[in-house]
């Protein structure tokens, strides 16, 4: 078995959904453009992309809990290859938006999936550095393939950025046939227990901090391209390199981010959300200079992705017995930010407030995630102190009833 092979192939799959969804946040005005519509209109492309993420999730890894791993990477690849061809070749607004949010279905549960597989294929202990490699695709993605997807959509057309996706999907889906080994079901493995992970407050908990507070990042990322032009005053052609910037923060802190989690999974979370909110902050002041918005997108993209990781940890430690339900509903969680994000800065952007007002939306969002966090922590000390109080005093009751029994 060639494991760098099946590794490449699970990554490239990572590589073309990461371009798919963040492509179309650089190509707003393209799209607003054919269709004669105002960007922040055109961004609901991104929320339907969304919402079929959210739905596609949860309700693939529950359905596919007893089926083939392999067959179901490469069936979840020929629909990211269906839904990006709709895409490109939708005519008119509704249609767009529909095959949108076919493409955003089979997102996390292919990420999911792609996850478990990955950590079947090597020793116990390298399970972390596997996932990682796989999550490598994503970051990638936001360095090279969104960059280079927005300056061909600028150029040729924003058609072209979904017809490269969906051969690239084809491509990954014919790698994943040729190169990954079929793995095992997962112990144990059935609908009843998935859907049983819903049942846990610290779950819910986990799923509502990333769904909140990681909405703050896509409030503002969601509108990059006019922050870009019309607020920094920069051509439209500076575009690809912001969003290669920000690419090359998320795979900075992808790379070394995880020695942040590794210390401590609740201290990355609070330190992400709250590093989050200052350089919101920072970047609604400043973003008129052009240096500074680079700088301030770079951090963004650096951060996100230390929360991101923390989080997903955060769910998997939560489900253990649910493995592809908690990978893919960290992605499920993650997209309904993404949705509630760019809908709610493309309110901000239709009362008037101007696009840096997407980033006191951010600030709202990451504070209001924060504060679930918070709760999230009290709930679960309290969960222990009454288990902990349990455990001693059933300890300690045969002991009284000894005491009580014997002859005085």
């Amino acid at each position: 078995m060639n494991t760098t092979r099946a590794m490449t192939a699970l990554a490239l799959g990572g590589f073309g959904i990461g371009t798919t969804e963040f492509a179309t946040m650089g190509l707003l005005p393209q799209i607003a453009e054919t269709f004669g519509i105002p960007d922040y209109e055109a961004g609901h492309a991104i929320s339907l992309y969304a919402a079929g993420v959210v739905v596609g999730a949860p309700l693939i890894a529950v359905l596919g809990a007893k089926l083939p791993r392999k067959g179901m990477l490469i069936g979840l690849m020929i629909a990211v290859a269906l839904g990006n061809g709709l895409s490109a070749a939708a005519q008119d607004k509704t249609l767009l938006l529909i095959a949108r949010f076919v493409a955003g279905l089979p997102h996390g549960a292919f990420f999911g999936i792609a996850a478990v597989v990955a950590a079947a294929l090597v020793a116990p202990e390298r399970r972390g550095t596997a996932v990682a490699r796989v999550m490598v695709g994503l970051t990638v993605a936001n360095l090279v393939g969104v960059p280079l997807a927005t300056a061909a959509g600028q150029q040729i057309g924003w058609r072209t950025a979904y017809l490269a996706v969906a051969v690239i999907a084809v491509i990954t889906a014919l790698a994943i046939a040729a190169w990954v080994p079929r793995v095992p079901k997962v112990e144990g493995a059935s609908m009843k227990a998935e859907v049983r992970a819903f049942g846990r407050p610290t779950v819910w908990f986990a799923i509502f901090t990333g769904m909140i507070g990681f909405g703050g990042m896509f409030a503002v990322y969601s509108y990059v391209a006019p922050l870009t032009t019309e607020v920094g005053g920069l051509p439209a052609g500076a575009v690809p390199w912001v969003l290669a910037v920000f690419g090359l923060g998320m795979t900075l802190g992808a790379t070394f981010g995880g020695r942040f989690v590794d210390r401590s999974v609740t201290g990355s979370v609070f330190g992400g959300l709250v590093a989050v909110c200052v350089i919101l902050v920072l970047f609604g002041l400043t973003a008129t200079v052009p240096v500074l918005l680079f700088a301030f997108l770079f951090l963004l993209g650096f951060t996100i992705q230390i929360l991101a990781a923390a989080l997903q940890i955060r769910l998997m430690d939560a489900s253990p017995d649910a493995p592809s339900l908690a990978a893919s509903s960290n992605h499920s969680s993650l997209n309904v930010a993404n949705g509630a994000g760019a809908w709610l800065g493309g309110l901000a952007i239709a009362a008037g407030w101007g696009y840096t007002s997407t980033a006191w939306v951010g600030v709202a969002l990451s504070l209001a995630g924060l504060a679930i966090a918070v709760v999230s922590v009290f709930y679960e000390r309290r969960a222990l102190d009454r288990e902990t109080t349990n455990q001693t005093m059933a300890m300690a009751s045969p002991a009284s009833t000894t005491m009580e029994t014997q002859p005085r």
